[in-house]
């Protein structure tokens, strides 16, 4: 019988372990010498709360699903019910096969075919592969439709250092602006500056009782261009970067997951929740251009 999740593909070296989904092309596992850096599911599960999930052609919220672009009006369906939004892009749930694979490598592709809401064709790509460093994920599109399509894509995984709640983790979070949203329906509303707040993770301390749900920009960078995320806890710690075409964190402490505040969801986005409306950062990728992002996740002492 063939697992919720389709066919599992594992890659593994210098101590890394990671097993991604045919389903949604998904990071279900990862590990680094037996300890777990990611939260996933299990082998006869499906994703939950976006577990480990790539995010394209948009992650997070579209409100109302309708955007205009190029002139044109456009209505997406609306996958989040709850709060009437268009969630998490298109392929969450598209099969996603392998056209490259190696030991401590592999690359999945998908074709998102133009429909009702997106009419833009496009191939997309992830390749996940392990090294001295952790894991490195690169995602890839390329524009086949005649006109420019638009474009953001993001990725979901949950980071974990041991026994939860997050509480007791130590945070460090390189980011000087917060965006806001309403309760309701979790759009955007305004922005603010993370200096002075609880929110201001720029220099590590415990979570606490902080909840978090936010978007958030202004990253600080190294000389390498890379922001980067560590959470320490009983287990050690693991850190998540982003490269420079990755402008935006999704920080989410899973309060209403299950159990709750047990991992912490890192994700990496290139542009913020309704940004088909708003415009902030969004690519409008060219017939043929090909758009590419790198992530990556390493364990940490």
């Amino acid at each position: 019988m063939l697992r919720p999740s389709g066919e599992q593909f594992t890659i593994d070296g210098a101590g890394y372990t990671a097993t991604v989904t045919e389903s949604g092309g998904a990071l279900r596992l990862l590990s680094y010498e037996g300890r777990d850096l990611v939260a996933g599911f299990g082998d006869q599960e499906t994703s939950s709360g976006g577990k480990g999930q790539l995010l394209a052609p948009w992650p997070n919220r579209v409100r109302d699903g309708r955007y205009e672009f190029g002139g044109q009006t456009h209505q997406l369906g609306i996958t989040e019910v709850s709060r009437n939004n268009a969630s998490h892009g298109l392929v969450r749930w598209a099969q996603w096969l392998p056209i490259e694979e190696a030991k401590s490598s592999i690359t999945l592709a998908t074709r998102l075919m133009a429909q009702g809401g997106y009419p833009w064709t496009l191939d997309l790509e992830v390749t996940y592969a392990i090294g001295p460093d952790g894991l490195t994920v690169t995602q890839a599109a390329t524009n086949h439709a005649d006109s420019p399509a638009p474009y953001a894509v993001g990725a979901h995984p949950y980071l974990t250092a041991g026994a939860g709640p997050v509480d007791g983790w130590t945070l460090t979070l390189p980011a000087r602006t917060r965006l806001l949203s309403d309760s309701e329906r979790k759009l955007p509303t305004t922005s603010e500056a993370t200096a002075g707040t609880a929110y201001d993770f720029t220099s590590a301390k415990p979570v606490g009782d902080v909840v978090l749900d936010h978007a958030f920009t202004d990253l600080e960078r190294g000389e390498d261009g890379r922001a980067t995320v560590t959470i320490q806890g009983p287990d050690g710690g693991v850190a998540l970067w982003v490269d420079e075409r990755h402008p935006w964190l999704m920080v989410y402490s899973a309060d209403d997951r299950t159990p709750a505040r047990g991992s912490l969801a890192v994700e990496p986005m290139t542009a913020p929740p309704d940004a088909f409306n708003s415009g902030t950062d969004l690519v409008s990728l060219a017939p043929d251009e090909r758009y590419e992002v790198t992530w990556g996740i390493t364990a940490l002492p």
